[in-house]
């Protein structure tokens, strides 16, 4: 994946709050055991801790002068997001955002910008208060995307993937694909609490894999507003190979597979391996926000 240099990224899309203390709230999900259990089931649920019963309180942290500063500073250009792993996530949230403010725009919608919050250990939101265990996630509340840059480690040394910029990429465009849902408001269906391979949790879930599909299918012809062109200027098969490879690896049987020894699809919350290839794939090929009704 290769961006292009002389573009400008828009800082004012990603909070930086990693270093800052969060006050009050008492997050009641730490690291170890309780921590890893929390992964596994929260992992890209989309919603925020506090559908999880992971938190407790909901201060907000401001973001630092210092973190934002050095976001500001470091992460100006294109060729920025070519050598740095949070440049890099700042230019794939302008591309997905460009993408669909423009695709909800033509489709008479509406698209509303939210905010990427880069946190360390642990975050304070509107859904509540989270730690890295939780991994990435969407807060209906105050519709921001969370995210621990530390995640993409674990995405390769936890769960196996093969990692590279455009699984990063994935990871992100698929908390946006949330906010989409938020947006259009079919994010809600996921919230009966009903867990299955039938269930609307992992129709949620797998329509948010095939919404990343369709932004990655147009994100090498969505032009940038500071240049005109493309902001990703190159994404080849390899990439795309990447982002299917990280969608297989926290698929609900291979997660369970790997850390209880048993699949048992009555408690998925996000689909097997096969179908978030399957509808990143559809997404990706089609090119259609229409054809990822994943509930029929």
């Amino acid at each position: 994946m290769q961006f292009d240099d002389d573009a400008r990224l828009d800082t004012s899309e990603v909070q930086d709050v990693r270093g800052s203390r969060i006050p009050g709230g008492r997050a009641t999900v730490g690291g170890g055991v309780a921590g890893l259990v929390a992964l596994l089931l929260a992992l890209f649920l989309g919603v925020g801790p506090d559908q999880l019963g992971l938190s407790s309180g909901g201060d907000e942290p401001a973001a630092t002068s210092s973190g934002l500063a050095q976001v500001q500073r470091d992460c100006r250009t294109g060729q920025d997001a070519n050598t740095r792993d949070d440049c890099r996530i700042v230019a794939v949230v302008n591309s997905v955002q460009d993408f669909w403010d423009g695709e909800l725009r033509r489709r008479d919608g509406a698209y509303t910008r939210s905010s990427t919050v880069f946190f360390a250990q642990r975050v304070g939101t509107a859904c509540g208060t989270a730690t890295s265990a939780v991994g990435p996630f969407y807060c209906p509340g105050d519709r921001k995307v969370y995210l621990d840059l530390g995640f993409f480690d674990e995405l390769r040394s936890t769960f196996g993937a093969s990692g590279g910029p455009f699984a990063q990429a994935y990871v992100v465009a698929h908390e946006y694909g949330h906010h989409v849902q938020d947006l259009v408001g079919t994010l809600g269906r996921s919230q009966d609490g009903r867990t299955g391979a039938g269930s609307a949790a992992v129709s949620v879930e797998l329509q948010a894999d095939c919404y990343a599909g369709v932004w990655a299918r147009h994100a090498t012809t969505t032009p940038d507003e500071s240049t005109g062109r493309p902001l990703i200027t190159d994404l080849t098969s390899a990439d795309i190979a990447d982002g299917l490879d990280a969608a297989a690896a926290v698929g609900d049987d291979r997660i369970q597979e790997r850390f209880q020894g048993r699949v048992t699809p009555e408690t998925w919350t996000h689909g097997s391996a096969a179908q978030r290839q399957q509808w990143f794939d559809v997404g990706y090929r089609s090119g259609d926000m229409a054809r990822c009704d994943t509930f029929r």
